[in-house]
Parts: structure tokens; C-alpha cells; sequence
């Protein structure tokens, strides 16, 4: 880990930025509650779409569908208006809505104010999940929101305080879908594993050179850098800074948010949070008991902060396990993906893959020796597998929003699971910045 200035001013400026996010903690949670509506499953849910970039274009066309292709969307919901800030999105957004009428906001707080919208899906840099969920929440609009959910642990808190005191239905932008991983949690739960002490996650990259990790401009692996002066003219660059430190205009820092502290969490906010969410889905680990991190710029020295490399290791005393995390963007080879994972047992070992599974004995398994005696278990081959027709198919995690919207149950990635996993990512930059080991109060909610 670097003790370089650059890397000081760093930490110094997280460090600010976490006693800055214990103000908004305190001011954003107090007013009262707004109790939110019922639908019917024939009513028509309006919804507002904040953020139309890459993310956002996709979210806008998973709810309006394609009807030029075919392509159905989610029944009995309309895209109603887009809020954006770069008119190059905004028409995109247009565009994709499949709505003559969509609205057109420039500010989201108006978009709020709209009675004909219901919900808002979020898709914005993660500097400002925080105030717009909030907001959203005391708007009283149901609110699915893009991972990571925010970058503090005061943020995080204010967050779920909202959502709980509003009674919001609020989905993460995760996908707890997968039948493959239904299954796989209900096996793992029956002991098919014996006890399992080892969870390893992580994603393996490794792009052509100069083509490097989250520099695209307006698409995932789109390198054709865009007319600047038209970028700067389209844009509201001060409000997109928003509550983050001022900078000049940045063509970087605009496109390539991720790279940079001041508007997201690295690696830990866009792939780490995405292991997790399918680990602890499966697992059900909640918020680790502690937490070390190393994190260093191995390759991509392009200007950018937060590092290419990211190792996490989480402890989970009270269950006897460790969970630990690999990301780098140099190598792929006989890596994982952000849903792959590994999952130990004593007596057999769960591999993930691309919605499957496959589940290998262990030699030395009392649990499974006759059957290795037998033949029946062979060294080195799956004797368990995914089997589709013993796990019906799950909505998708759109639908799963739409769905709790009309019965006012929880969704999949619920609150709950969202302050989870916020602590869980935050846990690991906090220990990147102080370099140390980071334990988690559970009964005081902070980190000490």
C-alpha cells in the first residue's frame, strides 16, 4: 500500500467526506413518514427513470421493453419521465422510454413533485444515491436503485432509516433471479457441504491496452472519446458534481465516475458488491464480523485513484468462516466472474458458474465414502448438478420490484440486504485507507 502525498490527500479526503456524511445522517432523518399507496394488479405504475447513461439506458428498456423488436417490458407499468442532466442521455432516455409523451427533468426533485410518477429507478454516479433515495423516499415513490447504495456508513444509515420510516418498497440493482442459486441455497441449507469454512469470490480481467476498465464513454467497451466542447456545452457539470468536491469540467471524471474516490468506491462499489450480494444471497452471511484489505494501481496508471487490484478478506467467527475476494484487471485465466464463486465444505465443494452449479466430494468425506467405495462418486466429477426442473423459474429482479410495489412486500434485495452490503463494501475501503484490520459493532453499528 502506497504512503505516497497523493495517496494521503486521499485518505484525508475520505476521511472528510465520512464526518460530512454524519451531518446528512442527522439532517435527512427526521421528517415524518408518508404511508405508501396500494395497486391493483391492473393499475397502471408510472415511473421515472434518473439517469440515463450506460446503466440507466438499460434499465429504461428493461421496463419499456422494445416494441420495435417484439420485446415485451414489465406489464402494466409506463415510463412517464426521464431526468437527466446530459442531453445526449436525455435523448437517449427519450428515445428508449417508448412513450410520445415521456416527460423530460432536469432536476429530480421536479420529477418527485409528479403525481403520475409511482416509482423512480435510480441510476446515477453513486455520490448521489444517498440524497436522491432520501428524497425519493419522503416523496413517498418506491425506489429501485443502482449498486453500490451509497459510499459512507452515516449515508447508509440515513438511507435505511428513510425507507423504513416511509414504509418504501426499495430493490437493489442486483439480480437475485437465478433458480440455480434458489437451489443452491436450499441444498447448502439441507448440509449437503458438511461445514463450510472457505467462500471465495472475485472477478479476473484483462482488456486490450489502452481499452482499460471503466474508461468506455457512454456504452461498455465503446473507446470513441466524444467531441469535448459538445460534452461540456450538454452538460450541467455543477450539477453533477454536486455535493463532491469541485473540479474543473472532466471529461474523465465524467465518464469514468468509477475511477475517481470523490463519486463512488472503486472496485469495492461496482465488483466486490456484486459477489457479495450472490454470496450472501446463497449463504446468507449478513454483515462480516471484520474485515482487511490491500488495493494497489498494479497496471492501469491512467490517471485514475482507486486501484486495479482489490483483495478483501471478510471473517465470519460466529460460523466458523472466512470469505475472501480477488479482483484485478490484468489477468482472466483460470479466474472468476462477479457471479462465480466457490464455496468449501468439509465434505464437498459448490462451484458456481454462469446460472449452474456443480457440487464435488471431497476424497476424504466420511459423508460420501460408501458412495466413493461404491463408484458411484468419482474423484474429480460432479455428482450434483443443477436441475432445472426441480426450481421453477423467478421473475426477474425488475419484475420482483413491480411485484412487492402491488402487494407491499419486500423484494429480494430489500433494504435489509442493501445496508448489508453497503457495510460489507465500505468495511473494505475503510480498511484500504487506514490499513488496518476493521471490526464491525453490531450492537452499535460502527466500525471501531
Amino acid at each position: 500500500m502506497s504512503n505516497s502525498p497523493a495517496h494521503s490527500i486521499t485518505r484525508r479526503s475520505f476521511l472528510e467526506r465520512s464526518g460530512k456524511s454524519a451531518a446528512l445522517f442527522a439532517a435527512m432523518t427526521s421528517a415524518p413518514a408518508v404511508m405508501a399507496a396500494n395497486y391493483s394488479p391492473n393499475d397502471v405504475i408510472g415511473v421515472g427513470h434518473i439517469g440515463a447513461g450506460v446503466r440507466g439506458g438499460q434499465l429504461i428498456t428493461e421496463v419499456a421493453g422494445e416494441p420495435d423488436k417484439n420485446r415485451p417490458g414489465i406489464p402494466n407499468t409506463q415510463v412517464k419521465a426521464i431526468c437527466e442532466i446530459y442531453k445526449g442521455h436525455l435523448e437517449k432516455g427519450v428515445k428508449l422510454s417508448a412513450n410520445p409523451q415521456v416527460k423530460r427533468y432536469h432536476d429530480y426533485r421536479d420529477m418527485l413533485a409528479d403525481n403520475e410518477i409511482d416509482a423512480v429507478i435510480i441510476a446515477t454516479p453513486d455520490h448521489w444515491h444517498s440524497k436522491m433515495v432520501i428524497d425519493a423516499a419522503y416523496a413517498g415513490k418506491d425506489i429501485y436503485v443502482e449498486k453500490c447504495w451509497t459510499r459512507t456508513l452515516p449515508e447508509a444509515k440515513a438511507m435505511y432509516k428513510a425507507i423504513k420510516m416511509n414504509n418504501t418498497v426499495m430493490q437493489l440493482g442486483h439480480d437475485r433471479s437465478s433458480a440455480a442459486a434458489l437451489q443452491a441455497a436450499e441444498l447448502i441449507a439441507s448440509g449437503i457441504l458438511g461445514e463450510v469454512t472457505l467462500v471465495q469470490s472475485g472477478c479476473y480481467r484483462n482488456r486490450e491496452r489502452g481499452k482499460d476498465e471503466w474508461r468506455w464513454y457512454g456504452w461498455y467497451g465503446d473507446f470513441n472519446r466524444p467531441d469535448e466542447a459538445m460534452v461540456r456545452q450538454n452538460l450541467d457539470w455543477e450539477r453533477f458534481l454536486g455535493d463532491a468536491p469541485y473540479h474543473p469540467f472532466s471529461m474523465e471524471r465524467f465518464w469514468h465516475w468509477r475511477c475517481y474516490w470523490d463519486y463512488g468506491t472503486g472496485i469495492a462499489g461496482d465488483l466486490l458488491s456484486h459477489s457479495f450480494d450472490f454470496v450472501n444471497y446463497v449463504l446468507k452471511l449478513g454483515i462480516p464480523h471484520s474485515c482487511t484489505c490491500s488495493g494497489s494501481l498494479n497496471l492501469l496508471k491512467d490517471g485514475r485513484e482507486c486501484p486495479d487490484t482489490w483483495i478483501t478478506t471478510y471473517q465470519y467467527p460466529e460460523r466458523g468462516l472466512t470469505y475472501t475476494d480477488t479482483t484485478l484487471f490484468n489477468s482472466e485465466m483460470f479466474g472468476l466472474n462477479t457471479h462465480d464463486s466457490i464455496i468449501r465444505g468439509k465434505d464437498a465443494l459448490l462451484k458456481f458458474g454462469e446460472n449452474n452449479f456443480e457440487i464435488y466430494a471431497e476424497d476424504t468425506s466420511l459423508k460420501y465414502k460408501p458412495q466413493i467405495e461404491k463408484g458411484e462418486i468419482q474423484h474429480g466429477k460432479p455428482f450434483r448438478t443443477f436441475d432445472p426442473k426441480e426450481t421453477p423459474e423467478q421473475p426477474s429482479h425488475m419484475q420482483d420490484f413491480f411485484n412487492c410495489m402491488r402487494s407491499r412486500q419486500k423484494p429480494k434485495d430489500n433494504e435489509d440486504e442493501a445496508f448489508a452490503e453497503a457495510v460489507t463494501c465500505i468495511m473494505s475501503v475503510q480498511a484500504f485507507f487506514e490499513q488496518r484490520t476493521i471490526t464491525w459493532d453490531k450492537d452499535r453499528q460502527v466500525f471501531v
